[in-house]
């Protein structure tokens, strides 16, 4: 597997408007939620996850000149983060109605902005450079003119490159000739439960392995996340059919971002030098930690990262515990 030495996305960045509701509403109902927080989300959670283990990142997204991008711009600022591209001159970026019940579960409701439009953006123009990694969602792929234009300029890229996938919750709404363009390049394919069972058509994830495995080259890494369970790898020469990564206890007060913390850090402990399983362990650490607290872009940095693997330790952990080299990511971009 390509071991990337930075994250490039193009990945939407919208603003989440956290709400905290008691219940979903009934149709046709009304529920009394909690005043809104608005912060940044989406894909910014990937990028600033990585970014806060130590690994360089940068966003090749489209953003508006509104209230809502100058959020998104401010937030990239204090992570570090390069934005690539300019405010758009006409229209501001999009935001997410997000619904967090008692238990921690969220719902989405997104509102698209310009980032949903592919514009004069040229995306042959994005320096994407033998070694890097590539973020992309679901949420872009699904967009009409956005999605194929990712798909095809996917194909144009170096061999080089690890590109990764998150289907998210539109995952359904992906068209297939996209979806499959883009998932042949894939070196990590990473979806929840949710998502796995509506792209596989079963609710078994030990059966939808083989099936997700059958769209990706012998050589990608499937990950399947699955909340406290952990999450199971596939392909990529680990073990068949899977191997399973176990995750640390956590009381889950939000668990909004939590699996852009774990595609975060599992790219960043790759980067670092870590083999799957143990990258993989790492990011069931980080996403445990994350939905321990409120908001979106909740990820610990690495020094906070490592003091919780230690206090877990008594838990069995994969075999690749150690980075090859961890010193030329220590720095922030």
């Amino acid at each position: 597997m390509i071991r990337p030495r930075r994250l490039i996305s193009v990945g939407s960045i919208l603003v989440d408007l956290r709400v905290e509701a008691p219940h979903l509403p009934v149709r046709g109902g009304d529920v009394v939620v909690s005043a809104a927080t608005p912060s940044p989300g989406g894909g910014f959670n990937v990028l600033a996850a990585a970014a806060r283990q130590g690994m360089p990142t940068l966003f090749a997204g489209r953003h508006g000149n509104g209230s809502h991008g100058a959020s998104i711009r401010a937030a990239l600022a204090q992570e570090g983060i390069a934005a690539l591209l300019p405010a758009t001159e006409h229209g501001d970026s999009g935001f997410c109605l997000v619904l967090v019940e008692p238990d921690g579960e969220r719902s989405f409701i997104t509102s698209p902005g310009v980032e949903s439009q592919l514009g004069t953006r040229q995306l042959q123009d994005v320096p994407v450079q033998a070694g890097d990694a590539v973020f992309v969602s679901g949420y872009d792929l699904s967009y009409a003119k956005l999605g194929p234009a990712i798909a095809a300029w996917l194909g144009a890229l170096p061999c080089e490159i690890l590109l990764v996938i998150d289907p998210g919750p539109l995952v359904a709404e992906i068209p297939c000739p996209v979806l499959d363009a883009t998932l042949a390049h894939a070196g990590v394919f990473t979806l929840n439960h949710r998502e796995a069972r509506l792209l596989a058509g079963t609710d078994s994830l030990h059966d939808a392995v083989p099936l997700l495995r059958g769209r990706l080259s012998n050589d990608a890494l499937l990950v399947l996340r699955d909340g406290a369970r952990g999450c199971i790898l596939a392909g990529a020469g680990m073990p068949e059919p899977f191997v399973p990564v176990p995750t640390p206890l956590a009381r889950a007060i939000d668990t909004t971002g939590a699996g852009d913390t774990h595609t975060g850090v599992l790219v960043a402990s790759l980067g670092a030098g870590y083999g799957p399983a143990a990258a993989a362990q790492r990011a069931n650490a980080a996403a445990a930690l994350s939905v321990t607290r409120p908001g979106s872009a909740t990820a610990p940095d690495r020094q906070e990262l490592d003091a919780f693997l230690t206090a877990t330790a008594t838990q069995e952990r994969p075999r690749e515990e150690e980075p090859a080299d961890t010193h030329h990511h220590a720095r922030r971009q």
